[in-house]
């Protein structure tokens, strides 16, 4: 009989490896080598802060990096000491491919731009298993003709991305798969399949690495790693860690060279100092250089194998990377097991998914998330002083970002956004991306949770950090509202909340959450201000830049994250109250803070203008004139629909079974019934009197799903728009004498406002998608069907909410998955790929998506907040 498929992923050899007593040491060693080093903040030494022209990729094959590493499929142990990946050299390139290549902020016409093929196409969590696609030119990679042409065009015009430029026309291309599999919990081997595309032979250098990050260039006396020449294998040691070896083999024999990760100053700055250096075997094999190598020792090695593939032929390689003294392994047959323990595992999780298309999606928007955890290592404080023995950084440093943020020292493993475009972390992507991860990995979501309220990332005034170029922009306070689900979420897998890890947050989050009320309530109206908020280019101007003097803005956004943040405070109290009582005043505090901002962007009474516009039916930022007028900006973008976001319903047996509750609710009801009216209750037998928290009620929320579902407005084939289609004819306003403009834009946007590939004028966003299907999900929990919406709206079809939802759901997974044409929305850009069938089934998951037609945008590789797919995915998430 054949065996039976195990019932929940926690059954599985994997779900035993995470769970288990080694679970931790199966996560030693994974995919944490970082896709771009190269660029970011943390390696910006400059004076001017243009952390871009500081470190270009011209010089990331030369220079030593301070903080990290960089590498393509790389893989290295959690504090990177020893690094993994590959190399290749088609023969007729400039340089050796070992990272990926993209356009900078200035050079790319619609801002930072990765210009290659990859794909990550499977892994686990433990990373007993990875695997992922880089698609390799048979011809001179084309750098100069994508920098030169992207710099020619503007705004309007689209990107020129790698397809366009014609390298890959006719298969002259190489598919390289990379696969990792771990024999034991730090017994690695890496295979290299390289499958010849074209269909006449083609030459290729393939070359697995192995290398040592610089620690030793710094100041400090770290003596320095070695790899060195015994036999047929290499020894590694470092003062870190325990002695290890490396062995490769292939059809072929392979020639080791080595060198040094150290910077090559001779050709960076001129200057006359001993190799080998981090370049050497580039310029050994591209430039004929001898002595840019050697052959017995380095920090740095690779596994140089020349491969001859005939017309269609595959050919694999192996690199070994395990303890010294480790005994002999089938590496192939490691392999064929590693993979079916992935089948097992995902089979577990999909046994709901029927349709096999569905299932290859959401496995590899899981697999984005696992390839997308990185090393990130920065230290402020040290940063901004400089390293001894190096020279002092420019004065001016101090003054230009991040001087308020001494305090922050990350060494850890954290979920990036995209691991080329956004190699780290953002404070709301982080919640987001939380979320998905605990469908597979809820140990790991937590951990990626705490991290942020630790003492080292959290600021001692209570913000969290935003993001690397801003640690004190605002990011929205997701935090709590995360937290809760991934608690959800792993009580569901394990039968057993973690009210232990809840607690832990909470007394955090109060701090969090005073900050947000003293930094943008100044004036203690209850109606948020916040700038940025992750929404970039929504507004007429960019909201993190001060406003003109006498201005002030009051957010829409900004008091419906706030309020939706209280509600979810109140909800982990409530349930951290049946633990211990004494959290029910902590509850009560949060249902009252709520209910004053509900009150105050309501207008309930004369004391504030209140944000809904009753002229137009919608909520409106609203500007404060020098004069004292205040102004809503009757744009009508998602800001006015962010207040659905603060929606909670409280059930019976939620508020009257703890000690003392239902009297302070109600008495703070009693003593303001202004407030009180805001509060819907419902008594339905059978399940007793529960109680609606939402800042919008009844008709006013009918009001507001009226312009969300018209499709002349908000709605699309494939989800919520950003921006009304209405200002397809532009809005504009007077402000300080200027006349600001925005208009409706489906794809990339015509303003620099915030730079960059920042776009909020139209296109579809996967996270603001998903909060609105919950938040309909949860209105519907109070109403059920006795509630129901005109869907879409003019076509006389009445929809509950969770219709609405499920319906919108749909939308947004239609835009992954096969159409009746075998076309994905999503991949409409990729032609090439979607026309051929070996290639069909590979999917991107962007950063955001064309209004009308779906077609992905922004960062290609965004498996952080758009990996939330997998969750509408899995029926019952």
């Amino acid at each position: 009989m054949p065996a039976r498929s195990p019932s929940s992923i926690l059954d599985t050899p994997e779900g035993q490896r995470l769970h288990g007593p080694d679970a931790e040491h199966w996560r030693q060693w994974g995919p944490y080598l970082s896709e771009r080093q190269w660029g970011t903040v943390r390696e910006d030494y400059s004076a001017d802060g243009e952390a871009w022209k500081y470190f270009p990729h011209d010089h990331a094959r030369s220079r030593a990096y301070r903080w990290g590493e960089d590498g393509l499929a790389g893989f290295s142990d959690k504090d990177q000491y020893w690094c993994l990946g590959l190399a290749l050299w088609n023969e007729h390139d400039a340089i050796l491919k070992e990272r990926l290549f993209g356009l900078d902020n200035a050079e790319g016409n619609h801002g930072e731009d990765v210009k290659e093929l990859y794909f990550y196409l499977d892994g686990v969590p433990s990373h007993a298993y990875m695997r992922m696609l880089y698609k390799y030119p048979q011809g001179a990679f084309p750098y100069a003709d994508l920098v030169a042409e992207n710099a020619r065009r503007g705004l309007d015009d689209a990107e020129y991305e790698i397809l366009d430029t014609g390298i890959f026309e006719d298969d002259r291309y190489f598919d390289v798969t990379v696969e990792y599999a771990k024999h034991t919990v730090d017994d690695l081997l890496m295979r290299v399949t390289v499958h010849n595309r074209y269909h006449q032979p083609a030459r290729l250098r393939v070359l697995p690495q192995v290398w040592a990050r610089n620690t030793w260039s710094w100041g400090g006396g770290q003596p320095r790693p070695s790899l060195c020449l015994e036999g047929e294998r290499l020894l590694a040691r470092h003062p870190k860690l325990p002695e290890r070896e490396v062995s490769a083999w292939g059809a072929e024999p392979c020639q080791w060279l080595f060198c040094h990760n150290q910077s090559n100053f001779q050709r960076l700055e001129g200057l006359a100092c001993p190799g080998p250096f981090k370049d050497g075997i580039n310029d050994y094999l591209v430039h004929g250089q001898a002595t840019a190598v050697t052959f017995d020792s380095g920090s740095k090695a690779a596994a140089h194998f020349a491969l001859e593939l005939a017309g269609g032929q595959s050919r694999s390689l192996y690199l070994r990377f395990a303890p010294a003294g480790s005994g002999p392994v089938n590496a192939r047959r490691l392999f064929e097991q590693r993979r079916a323990e992935a089948d097992q595992f995902y089979g577990a999780l999909q046994q709901r998914i029927t349709d096999a298309d569905a299932r290859n999606v959401q496995r590899q928007a899981l697999a984005g998330l696992l390839w997308s955890k990185q090393l990130y290592y920065f230290d402020v404080n040290q940063w901004l002083d400089g390293d001894p023995g190096q020279p002092a950084p420019p004065e001016s440093r101090q003054h230009l970002r991040n001087s308020h943020w001494r305090h922050l020292s990350n060494c850890d493993i954290v979920s990036m956004p995209d691991t080329w475009e956004y190699p780290w972390y953002a404070s709301w992507d982080l919640g987001l991306q939380a979320v998905a991860f605990a469908l597979i990995d809820p140990g790991f979501a937590k951990q990626q949770l705490l991290l942020l309220v630790k003492d080292r990332f959290m600021h001692p005034n209570g913000q969290l950090p935003a993001y690397e170029w801003r640690f004190d922009d605002a990011n929205p306070p997701v935090h709590a509202w995360a937290c809760w689900r991934v608690y959800q979420q792993e009580k569901a897998l394990t039968g057993e909340g973690d009210m232990d890890f809840l607690e832990r947050v909470l007394h955090k989050l109060l701090l969090n959450f005073s900050w947000w009320v003293n930094r943008k309530d100044s004036e203690g109206r209850n109606l948020f201000q916040g700038g940025f908020l992750g929404l970039d280019n929504i507004a007429l101007f960019d909201r993190s830049a001060p406003l003109p003097p006498g201005y002030s803005l009051d957010q829409a956004d900004g008091t419906a994250w706030v309020a939706a943040y209280a509600l979810d405070l109140m909800r982990i109290a409530l349930e951290l109250a049946r633990r211990n009582p004494v959290y029910v005043d902590i509850a009560v505090k949060f249902f009252e803070h709520f209910l004053y901002i509900a009150g105050a962007i309501n207008r309930v009474d004369d004391s504030a203008e209140g944000l809904w516009d009753e002229q137009d039916q919608f909520f409106y930022d609203v500007l404060q004139r020098p004069d004292g007028r205040s102004e809503p900006l009757r744009l009508r973008s998602i800001v006015g629909l962010l207040p659905l976001f603060a929606v909670q319903v409280l059930e019976q047996h939620e508020h009257e079974c703890l000690p003392g509750l239902a009297q302070r609710l109600l008495g703070f009801l009693h003593h303001r019934p202004d407030l009180a009216n805001l509060v819907s209750r419902w008594y339905e037998p059978g399940k007793g009197n529960r109680l609606l928290l939402a800042l919008l009620r009844g008709e006013r929320t009918k009001d507001l799903l009226k312009r969300m579902l018209d499709e002349n407005e908000f709605l699309s084939e494939f989800g919520i728009r950003s921006l009304s289609r209405v200002f397809e004819q532009p809005f504009a306003l007077q402000v300080d004498g200027k006349q600001l403009c925005a208009r409706y834009e489906p794809a990339e946007s015509g303003s620099r406002l915030y730079g960059g590939n920042s776009n909020w004028r139209g296109p579809l966003w996967m996270p603001i998608n998903y909060l609105l299907i919950e938040s309909l999900r949860e209105f519907h929990r109070y109403y059920d069907v006795n509630f129901s919406v005109e869907y879409p709206r003019g076509s006389g079809y009445l929809a509950s909410l969770q219709e609405v939802a499920d319906s919108l759901g749909q939308r947004l997974t239609r835009l992954f998955l096969l159409d009746e044409d075998g076309r994905r929305p999503s991949m409409s850009g990729y032609p090439q790929l979607q026309a051929d069938a070996r290639d069909r089934d590979l999917v991107l998951f962007h950063e955001y998506f064309h209004g009308d037609n779906g077609r992905g945008l922004g960062a290609s590789h965004q498996t952080g907040w758009t990996a939330l797919v997998a969750l509408l995915l899995q029926p019952g998430a």
